[in-house]
């Protein structure tokens, strides 16, 4: 017998074990699955925290899990919405946020209730209207938290919908369908997160213009080995809009600045371009990192101006880093696309990237060059991934450890090549 006095066996051998001894400890086996389940989202809890791109170039948390944990879409989606309804996080202007179910936390972590249980509160306090107050918020989570303590989710689903008749007894407010005429407006705001953003008002017919640009853009990738685009609809069009904006910023039919085509300028030390360390300012925003400094100078109409440690200018433009017509076409015939494994980004989203830096002395010629679109882009550059031209020529890529220990390069094959 061991120290805490359960018999001595292995798992071919429980049937040594008398019947109550068997039911006490599977009892055992699921507080402590859920214990675990609890400890391991709050370690997402903190990645999700310290930014899911920088941590692990993932594009949203639902990925991190789609991808680490090989778990279907569904399980993916539930686990990340549990992570980020338990703990704390940021508002979009970067104020702490506290969690949707502080007393399901507490109750997850002591092992007392599992995922379905939890997924059926949580449901139902996303639907609370803001207006309730916080109080009985907590007073109408703690009744559902008792409740799951010897109930299943089914019986917790149904006193959630009695506790939000009574926490909203008059429902949603009537739908005024009556559109308002309305003046255009846009704002560009500046989040205390550091992180950029737009507010919009526009009218019925530019609202119409802009998503029906928008939603082919948006569209879900394709699966690749069964596995579905792992973006939100907001993630989607959020890439489709910075794509639409790059495409369009390009156009030689909009207006110019001083007989030039539009285009921004970024300054920085020539120290820290070759250090990649401090910061560089960027034309109408202000200071960015060195790194979002170098992925943003692959656009040939970002001009990179750098400088001295005086503040001289040394160099402005891009007539050495500058990918030309014919390399553009080449590339094109080439990689057909973004390159990155299982994108199916086509080659007017994409840019040029140096696979050796420039900062590093890497040239601009086509065996130094990869088609990226701006999500891969930035992976490439935030991440442990790896790219090579590979000896036939083409471009492959190798994950981080973490996510394959074998280091076996990848290919894109979503790209028909002739």
């Amino acid at each position: 017998m061991s120290n805490d006095s359960r018999p001595e066996t292995t798992p071919a051998e429980w049937w040594r074990v008398d019947t109550a001894t068997l039911h006490a400890r599977k009892q055992e086996l699921e507080v402590l699955k859920r214990q675990l389940d609890a400890e391991q989202n709050a370690i997402l809890a903190e990645i999700n925290s310290r930014g899911i791109r920088g941590c692990s170039g993932h594009s949203t948390l639902a990925g991190l899990i789609l991808e680490d944990f090989l778990v279907s879409e569904k399980e993916a989606a539930a686990r990340a919405d549990r992570v980020l309804a338990l703990h704390p996080g940021l508002s979009i202007v970067g104020d702490p946020e506290p969690p949707l179910a502080p007393l399901t936390a507490e109750a997850a972590a002591e092992g007392a209730i599992g995922g379905s249980q939890i997924d059926a509160i949580i449901k139902t306090l996303a639907r609370v209207p803001s207006s309730v107050p916080d109080e009985d918020v907590r007073a109408g989570e703690k009744i559902l938290v008792e409740l799951a303590r010897h109930a299943g989710p089914r019986q917790i689903a149904r006193a959630g919908r009695r506790l939000l008749d009574e926490l909203d007894p008059d429902g949603k407010e009537p739908r005024n369908d009556d559109p308002k005429e309305t003046r255009p407006e846009l704002r560009f705001v500046k989040h205390r997160d550091g992180t950029l953003g737009l507010k919009a008002r526009l009218d019925l017919e530019t609202y119409a213009r802009l998503k029906s640009d928008l939603d082919p853009m948006a569209k879900p990738h394709k699966a690749i080995d069964g596995v579905r685009d792992p973006r939100t609809q907001d993630e989607r069009y959020g890439d489709a809009f910075t794509d639409y904006v790059r495409l369009k910023t390009t156009s030689r039919n909009l207006p110019g600045q001083a007989g030039e085509a539009t285009h921004i300028l970024i300054t920085m030390s020539y120290d820290d371009l070759i250090r990649d360390i401090g910061e560089a300012h960027l034309d109408l925003v202000g200071p960015i990192s060195a790194t979002d400094a170098r992925i943003l100078a692959s656009d040939a109409r970002v001009r990179p101006g750098v400088l001295g440690t005086a503040g001289e200018p040394l160099d402005i433009g891009r007539s050495k880093r500058t990918v030309s017509l014919a390399q553009k076409y080449a590339l094109t015939l080439r990689d057909g696309g973004c390159a990155f494994p299982g994108c199916d980004m086509p080659v007017p989203r994409c840019t040029a990237h140096h696979i050796v830096f420039w900062r590093h002395h890497g040239e601009t010629k086509i065996d130094n060059l990869v088609l990226l679109c701006t999500k891969h882009h930035r992976l490439i550059h935030r991440s442990e991934w790896k790219v090579q031209i590979a000896q036939d020529g083409l471009p492959e890529f190798t994950p981080p450890a973490y996510l394959d220990p074998t280091g076996t390069p990848r290919r894109n094959t979503m790209h028909l090549r002739t």
